[in-house]
Formats: structure tokens, C-alpha cells, sequence
């Protein structure tokens, strides 16, 4: 644990080294604030646009973070030839993954709470209220969300050599499901034979990402919370599929040969 804990050290400081952060949350306050500074007479449903507006940004920079941040893990070690002193040291290749997943995780889990103070703080001063409790399990399920995107991330960075090619892979993917994933299953309901089964299959295999962001919605309009049952089925699902993501990063990764 010690070295997984250290390895993950290293990712988050390298992290805050780095000028993404930094650039996407000064980009998503400015956006924010020139919206905010607009008034068209009290209208709550601008305040509510605003809200809008602002979590979109943080959905988009927290998924810039999180796949960027874990597709160049490996390729940046392979490249530097770090990684052989570090697997040549009593650190196995699942602590390696291990590792770099908690580092990546947590790092992203920092960059949240940023993000979302940032707007706990733009919605009390325009709300002259503090979020209700259904703003903080979105902030929990977003970040349970974040896992699964960081597990695809490692597992991209392990099967393709390019960063840029997991990048972009890895934002397909993760678009693709949020925004059609839901609708396959109506998609396969009008098909028949062998495409309604593999679109079926495809509906059924897919991390259902799109489950975490339904809860912006109700983060955005001050609803009441979610049923706690409901938030910690979605935590499990969520840990299952990173698990499984992680267990099938480590096997090809254990079977890969690293050349000098």
C-alpha cells in the first residue's frame, strides 16, 4: 500500500505541475462570472441557465482532467524509461496500475471540489442560499463517474502507444455514451435479428455514464435528494465497472513486453 500511495503522490504534484487545471477552471470562472454579471430582470430562470452554463463547463473540464491526466500514465514512463527503475524496485505492475489510478482519482477528486465550490459560491450569491443536499451527491456521483473515466483512460494508455490516440479515443467514448448510451435500447427495440442483439449487447456492456449526469439536472434546479439507496447503487456500479476496467488494464499490462 505504501507504494501504491507514493505512486499516487507523484501523480497528483505532477498534476498541479501541469497548466491544465489551472487554464480550464480560470476559462470556466470567467464564462461564468460575465454570465453572471448579466441581468434580465431577476428572472430565476436565468439563474438557472447560469447554473446550467457553469456545470456544463465543469462536465467538460473535469473529463479534460480526468482522460488527458490517466491516457499519458504510461506512455509518459515508457518514454522517459522511468518506468523500468520503478518495476525493477519491489513495485509490482498491479501496484503500478494500482498506483496510477488513485493518483489520477484523487487528483480529479481535488480539481471537483474546486469546481464545485466555485459554484456553490456563484449559485449562493445569486440564490442568497447555500446548495441543498441533492448538490452534494451530484458532487459524489460525478466523482464515481470520474472513476470509470480514469479506468478507461489507464486501459487506453496500456493498449495504444499515443496519448493523443487514447485522448481521443477515450472522448468518443465517453461523449458517445453520455449523450446516446440511454437510447440504444430504443434504438434496438425497433431493429430485428442479429443488429437488435448486438445493439442489445452493446446496451448492456457500455458503463452507463449517463445515469451520474442525470443528478446535474437536479443539482441545477434545487430539487430534493436523491434516495440514498439509489446514490449507493450507483457508487457500487460505479466501483464494479473501474474495477473490471482496472482488473483487464493489469492482465494486458502484465503481459506486455517493455523494451528498453
Amino acid at each position: 500500500m505504501n507504494n501504491v500511495l507514493a505512486l499516487a503522490g507523484i501523480v497528483i504534484k505532477e498534476m498541479y505541475r501541469r497548466k491544465d487545471f489551472y487554464v480550464l477552471f480560470v476559462m470556466t470562472a470567467l464564462i461564468s462570472l460575465v454570465l453572471g454579471s448579466v441581468r434580465f430582470f431577476n428572472d430565476e430562470q436565468i439563474v438557472r441557465f447560469l447554473k446550467d452554463i457553469c456545470l456544463h463547463l465543469i462536465w467538460l473540464s473535469t473529463l479534460v482532467i480526468a482522460i488527458t491526466t490517466s491516457a499519458r500514465q504510461i506512455p509518459a514512463e515508457r518514454e522517459s524509461r522511468t518506468i523500468f527503475p520503478l518495476l525493477a524496485k519491489p513495485v509490482s505492475r498491479w501496484e503500478l496500475i494500482a498506483g496510477k489510478f488513485f493518483g489520477c482519482w484523487l487528483a480529479c477528486g481535488i480539481a471537483l471540489f474546486v469546481f464545485y465550490s466555485f459554484f456553490a459560491l456563484l449559485s449562493a450569491s445569486h440564490e442568497h442560499t447555500w446548495p441543498h443536499l441533492v448538490f452534494y451527491q451530484a458532487l459524489w456521483l460525478h466523482w464515481v463517474l470520474l472513476a470509470v473515466v480514469v479506468g478507461m483512460g489507464l486501459l487506453g494508455s496500456v493498449v495504444l502507444a499515443a496519448p493523443s490516440s487514447t485522448t481521443t479515443i477515450s472522448f468518443i467514448a465517453v461523449l458517445g455514451i453520455l449523450f446516446a448510451g440511454g437510447h440504444l435500447n430504443g434504438v434496438a427495440a425497433n431493429m430485428r435479428g442479429i443488429s437488435a442483439g448486438l445493439v442489445y449487447g452493446v446496451y448492456y456492456c457500455i458503463p452507463h455514464l449517463e445515469w451520474y449526469h442525470d443528478a446535474r439536472e437536479l443539482a441545477i434546479h434545487g430539487w430534493g435528494g436523491i434516495p440514498w439507496l439509489y446514490v449507493a447503487g450507483a457508487t457500487l456500479y460505479g466501483a464494479l465497472y473501474t474495477g473490471f476496467l482496472l482488473g483487464l488494464t493489469w492482465l494486458l499490462f502484465r503481459r506486455k513486453t517493455l523494451m528498453l
